[in-house]
């Protein structure tokens, strides 16, 4: 019942602690009401004051200054009825309203200069600096275009005021100048203190993050943009207030190429579009959106679908047009309200930038692309070499692909699709050739490329079917050994699905040897290489059809090995030995350098597995120095990654970092599209992590999962694990958020449902514990009771233990005491099943300091309890034979047990409880000196501050200093000693 000022009061504080948003702006609404019965300027004035912030956080900022008017009528009336919070808001919020009416362009210029003259007046008469109407001035020139530089130096000379905006946001505003001018470098160095952490407010660092995105891609600092776009986002992600933001996010989504990314965001803000209080941020959302929808319909997806104001379906194309329309008209009423083109300028300059990437940045967060995006090819780096012509007669080009295919040059690929588009074209008529030979040839070679593409992309039945239509084309042509070397590579086809790479040139890129595929068939192998000498005989057979066949045998004797490691039978090994060495040595007697490679790397690839690494090394070396003499170095990439992978396994990170690199730069160079990037960049993320460069393995891991989703449905398990290795990075390096925020995009995704159970347990599991990093304890806190649900069944009950353990504290954090008790029982429970004994002690511990924290004194009864069952635990594990770590437990009780006497007032039985603690810690040797000077610290502070006793207290830390120092603890010695230098003075 709100029937009395106290009572209205009490639900302005309840409001107050609510997220911004419709509920909180609602109730303000219905308090005002409420206050207003009361003759009560006290109360009506806060009551108006919180609606006002309601109002300005909640997309509703044009309403306030009829708010405002309201407050200052009753300030001119009443002014002793504020309160001294109430009478410096309302000099505050002058600058509020200031705002409020230079981006509304219903209001007349006129009038947005006289609100100025109104606060510099009532500045003035209240004895305050006039820095902050400077800052007004200047931030109307900077929308206006009118005497900008001028406006600038009259603010930035003067000192900071009492009633200056926060350091971060002014900061933010020197920086946006500096933007202006173009100065990106300027900008980014006027942004540091903000970016770095050591300034910031309600809004801040997020609002400056998403200015600083496209600065920070000009300048080449890629790895803040990520993190910024990662961190920003999703602070801003749905917020009315945040909506200028949300829209430079999804232009840095646009210009970084990541388009799909930014039609998420898209998606996600959609309820946006209706936001229309703010007219200047909803002109800079607009203005974000229409860069992604303009470049998605200059690249030809103006049919695709995307999210737009609700109860319309949109295109590209329209959405495009109503945006363009939209913006266009608030630009321009901005521009005739000013008397300047300066607010449309900006908007075209800003429609105006090309992408500013060459490939897309990868941001490590997953984006489900849309449909009609999902067909397009991914950005492909660009050769860094010159590709020859294609030579304009047909016989010549086709002649020249069947040249680079025996040499197996990259180039092969693209010239056999130009052989196809030429063939197929209406007009086409097959030349009289001996060399060329007759059209059913072609047919079976453009069916084997045909086939050889499925193999490439993984669709392994596709490719099957397709060599085998192959094999049938070169019958009727005549060409019985090519017809045996397709059927012969059907064999071999899925043993390892997925690594058709694998097959065409040895295991090197370690995607797929061992992956669990079938057992070769040795009957049929053995069938098709009598066929393949009967043929050779009689002179039906190529040379390099020969050793293809010999290739699917070494391929299917290296797939059956690695399956039997680690001790294979002798059968197997023999049959490798046989299969390996006759391809090696056939490839030398025909004078095949890159087949002769391929059989060495077989070789050391099992080397590698069996642990064998210097060998595998030595061998792979040799391998690069005889394509290097051979003049074939677009076959070193996949010698390179698998020389990057054993120096990884022999503990060279370094090494493997540097050659990694190399196989990514070689590959890039020899535009070899078949190359396995994904896998590549994942073993040079390890690398990075393991030699200390945790950027290096965060760039590595975020451009590893873009791969593999440009994979599509079939790579969605591995692009998820390299995502759970990415958050583990980033949150090993401080950064929560970035870490949050690709777990969430793993989490939140449709494909989640398809994971591995453990693999999700695992990611909810980071994600509840980065949220906790984040103090979001409400969504912590949902993520630990999803995560006990899925982990409840499960035989190893310890895991289920461990979660209700976490979600208990979560809960209470959260201040949500009534589920934290629930899911305490349920972590009893599950402890009765699988003990957790220290877990489950160290649970009750901590929620017992968190129940006095809450509720003082008046927790005290139930934190002593919590305390006594933690002993408890310890004592029924201790009868029952149970392994915990006993002198920790028990210390770790009496510790806890002496704060919440201590903040109860009972500070001799707290002491006495702290004493125990330290007598109990002797007993854990040297692990337990850390906690044992946390516990004399709590002592010293109990005997000095609350008891008086501030000779003991000294002498005790004395004693500890000097302990904590032979233990080799420098940081506890520093906080002992200036505990003890403030009671000595």
């Amino acid at each position: 019942m709100l029937d009395t000022p106290d009572a209205v009061m009490a639900a302005l504080r309840e409001n107050d602690a609510r997220p911004y948003g419709r509920t909180r702006t609602v109730t303000a609404e219905e308090l005002v009401d409420a206050a207003e019965q009361f003759d009560d300027t006290g109360v009506l004035s806060m009551a108006l004051l919180e609606l006002m912030e309601a109002y300005e956080y909640d997309g509703e900022r044009g309403k306030g200054p009829v708010v405002f008017a309201r407050v200052l009528r009753l300030w001119d009336t009443d002014p002793d009825g504020f309160g001294e919070w109430a009478r410096q808001q309302v000099l505050w919020r002058f600058k509020w309203v200031a705002d409020t009416l230079k981006d509304n362009p219903d209001v007349p210029l006129a009038a947005v200069r006289r609100w100025h003259t109104e606060l510099r007046d009532r500045y003035r008469a209240a004895g305050q600096d006039l820095q902050p109407y400077y800052a007004q001035r200047y931030h109307l020139a900077a929308h206006t275009g009118i005497d900008v530089q001028d406006a600038y130096e009259l603010w930035a000379a003067r000192p900071r005021a009492e009633l200056s905006d926060c350091h971060a946001c002014e900061t933010r505003a020197r920086a946006r100048h500096h933007l202006a001018a173009g100065d990106d470098a300027r900008a980014l160095e006027a942004l540091a203190p903000v970016l770095d952490g050591r300034s910031g407010c309600e809004q801040e660092p997020h609002l400056s993050q998403a200015t600083a995105l496209l600065a920070q891609l000009r300048q080449g600092r890629s790895d803040e943009a990520r993190s910024g776009h990662l961190a920003g986002y999703r602070h801003a992600r749905g917020k009315a207030s945040m909506l200028n933001a949300v829209g430079l996010h999804i232009e840095f989504c646009a210009l970084s190429g990541n388009e799909p990314r930014g039609l998420e965001l898209l998606a996600e803000n959609r309820a946006l579009f209706a936001v229309t209080g703010d007219p200047a941020a909803r002109l800079d959302f607009l203005t974000g959106a229409e860069v992604l929808v303009a470049q998605l319909a200059r690249a030809g997806h103006g049919e695709l679908a995307v999210s737009g104001p609700a109860g319309t379906a949109w295109t590209v194309d329209s959405l495009l047009a109503h945006l363009r329309a939209e913006g266009d008209a608030l630009a321009g009423r901005f521009d005739a309200r000013n008397g300047t083109d300066a607010v449309g300028a900006g908007r075209r300059a800003r429609l105006a930038v090309e992408p500013l990437l060459a490939e897309p940045l990868a941001l490590g967060v997953r984006a489900a692309a849309a449909s009609g995006l999902s067909a397009a090819p991914a950005a492909a780096p660009a050769p860094r070499r010159t590709v020859e012509a294609e030579p304009e007669d047909f016989t010549a080009l086709v002649l020249r692909a069947r040249e680079l295919e025996v040499l197996g040059h990259p180039d092969a690929d693209r010239l056999w699709k130009r052989v196809a588009e030429r063939a197929e074209a209406a007009d086409f008529v097959h030349p009289e050739s001996a060399e060329l030979g007759g059209p059913e040839r072609l047919r079976a070679e453009l069916a084997e490329q045909r086939a050889h593409e499925a193999l490439q992309r993984d669709a392994c039945e596709e490719g099957k079917a397709g060599l085998l239509a192959a094999a049938e084309l070169f019958e009727q042509a005549g060409l019985a050994g090519s017809a045996l070397m397709c059927r012969a590579r059907t064999l071999i086809a899925d043993l390892d699905e997925g690594d058709e790479g694998a097959e065409a040139e040895g295991a090197a890129d370690g995607e797929g040897a061992g992956r669990g595929g079938r057992r070769a068939d040795w009957a049929a192998l053995d069938a098709a290489l009598a066929r393949a000498e009967e043929l050779r005989a009689g002179g039906e057979l190529t040379d390099d059809d020969y050793l293809i066949v010999l290739q699917t045998r070494a391929y299917a004797a290296h797939h059956d090995l690695s399956e039997a490691l680690p001790e294979p039978a002798a059968e197997v090994t023999g049959r490798f030995e046989a299969a390996v060495g006759g391809y090696r040595r056939a490839a030398v007697e025909l004078g095949s350098e890159r087949r002769a490679a391929t059989s060495r790397q077989y070789t050391a690839d099992i080397a590698a597995r069996q642990g064998r690494l210097a060998e595998a090394e030595a061998e792979l070396r040799e391998v690069l120095a005889q394509l290097d003499a051979a003049e074939l170095p677009w076959h070193t990439p996949r010698v390179l990654g698998l020389l990057g992978q054993v120096l990884l396994q022999g503990h060279e990170p370094g090494q493997a970092v540097e050659v990694f690199h190399r196989a990514l730069a070689e590959a890039v160079r020899w535009g070899d599209d078949s190359y396995p990037y994904a896998p590549t960049y994942m073993m040079l993320g390890h690398s990075c992590l393991q030699a200390g460069d945790l950027g290096g393995a965060v760039r590595a891991l975020s451009e590893a999962a873009a791969r593999y989703d440009r994979k599509g449905a079939e790579a969605v398990e591995e692009a998820a694990r390299v995502r759970l290795q990415l958050a583990d990075v980033l949150r090993d390096t401080g950064r929560a958020a970035d870490a949050v925020a690709v777990l969430e995009s793993v989490l939140l995704d449709a494909s989640a449902a398809r994971l591995d159970v453990r693999m999700l347990a695992q990611g909810r599991l980071d994600l509840a514990r980065g949220l906790s990093d984040l103090e979001e304890h409400r969504d912590a806190a949902e993520e630990y009771l999803r995560l006990a649900d899925l982990v409840a069944g499960w035989e190893d009950q310890e895991t289920h233990t461990m979660v209700a353990c976490e979600a208990t504290l979560a809960l209470a954090r959260a201040e949500r005491w009534d589920a934290a008790e629930a899911a305490l029982a349920r972590a009893r429970e599950a402890h009765g099943k699988a003990p957790q004994v220290d877990q489950l002690a160290a649970t009750l511990r901590e929620l017992a300091r968190l129940t006095t924290r809450e509720k003082g004194e008046e927790g005290l009864a139930a934190a002593l309890a919590l305390l006594a069952e933690a002993d408890a635990v310890g004592e029924a594990a201790e009868r029952s034979g149970e392994e915990y770590n006993s002198w920790y437990l028990r210390g770790g009780s009496h510790y806890e047990r002496a704060r919440s006497l201590a903040v109860a007032g009972r500070h001799e039985e707290a002491l006495a409880e702290v004493e125990r603690a330290i007598a109990e810690y002797e007993a854990g040797g040297v692990r337990a000196e850390s906690p044992r000077a946390e516990a004399v610290r709590l002592a010293a502070l109990i005997e000095g501050s609350d008891l008086g006793r501030t000779d003991a207290a000294v002498a005790r830390l004395a004693a500890g200093i000097a302990r904590c120092e032979a233990a080799g603890l420098p940081e506890a010695a520093e906080v002992l000693a200036e505990l003890r230098e403030r009671f000595a003075n």
